[in-house]
């Protein structure tokens, strides 16, 4: 019997404005461009970028086919989580950009400082820096403790 496992998974994310989505991606996340597949008018069909050892693929919009990026729908139904060496720096850095901040950076119960940002092409970013190693069981107890005291 022959196993059909997943190799990987590759985020792909359709936006409005592809050229500029990869600009701000290279000067804000430190993204690598790998390739780009573009018309000759310019609109992109496909592009791979690195984020660290990750690859994350990006096009233009072709609501002709029924590729529509999240500002057609009105916002994003899924965020993509940035693990960064410093995210009060990355946040400010993404703000400055033109990303509008979602949610400053704080520390949170599972050991990190996150924050989240929603970037001009509608994606959603959490943005996260190791504050503490936490094991699963007491990432659980402060979780369940936070309902606790949200109930009182």
């Amino acid at each position: 019997m022959s196993t059909n496992k997943i190799i990987d998974v590759f985020p792909y994310l359709r936006v409005r404005n592809a050229n500029a989505a990869i600009e701000f991606y290279q000067s804000v996340f430190g993204a690598t461009e790998e390739f780009r597949l573009a018309e000759p008018s310019g609109r992109i069909g496909h592009a791979q970028l690195k984020f660290g050892s990750y690859t994350v693929m990006i096009s233009d919009e072709y609501p002709e086919y029924g590729i529509e990026g999240p500002e057609a729908f009105g916002g994003s139904g899924s965020s993509i989580h940035l693990h960064v060496e410093d995210v009060d720096a990355m946040t400010q850095r993404a703000v400055d950009a033109g990303a509008k901040l979602v949610m400053e950076p704080k520390d949170q119960f599972y050991g990190e400082r996150a924050a989240k940002v929603l970037d001009p092409f509608g994606h959603e970013w959490l943005l996260g820096s190791t504050i503490e190693q936490v094991s699963s069981e007491e990432m659980q107890r402060r979780f369940t403790a936070m309902f606790e005291t949200s109930e009182e």
